[in-house]
């Protein structure tokens, strides 16, 4: 296992622990919670630098690093909503559509070819779009659902651009 894969597998580690954090009674636990959320971004913004610089990219990278990008931001999304940051048709919509996204993915990956399609522009543009949105959220910013709105129609345009590539991808294999 190479460097950025561990940086991968610690984001998959620091799920359980961001929720942990956050329902515990201490003072401070959302900002604490929040802590964790920005080092899992942090880690995935590295360890795909250090992929691409180092040539360390893999077939496990290229398919866990957005499913552990996926489930923490599911994770932070159901866990503030829970808490009554974020609007229940949120979760839902990018619930939705990060499902489809991983069950297009397995289908892809558990085939004889193990195909991935890679990540894309505007997934790139929507994750870092929802990191700003639930900072905004969790700081009280005045533009916050503004941003929200951003992150979710990003969210939609990448999945319109991976339901492509897996047609795509998926009319080559029949």
């Amino acid at each position: 296992m190479n460097i950025a894969n561990a940086l991968t597998l610690m984001r998959f580690i620091l799920i359980p622990i961001f929720i942990y954090v956050l329902y515990s009674e201490r003072q401070g636990s959302i900002m604490a919670a929040t802590f964790i959320f920005i080092l899992a971004g942090m880690t995935d913004v590295l360890d795909g630098y250090l992929a691409r610089k180092y040539h360390m990219v893999t077939k496990w990278g290229q398919a866990m690093d957005p499913l552990a990008d996926k489930l923490m931001q599911l994770t932070v999304l159901f866990c503030f909503t829970d808490k009554g940051f974020i609007p229940l048709w949120v979760v839902i919509v990018i619930g939705i559509k990060e499902l489809l996204m991983i069950l297009g993915a397995l289908i892809l990956y558990y085939n004889k070819d193990k195909v991935v399609i890679p990540a894309n522009h505007y997934g790139k543009v929507a994750t870092v779009m929802m990191y700003a949105a639930i900072l905004a959220v969790v700081f009280h910013l005045p533009f916050r659902t503004y941003l929200m709105g951003i992150a979710v129609f990003f969210t939609l345009l990448a999945f319109h651009n991976y339901v492509i590539g897996f047609r795509r991808v998926h009319s080559r294999r029949l």
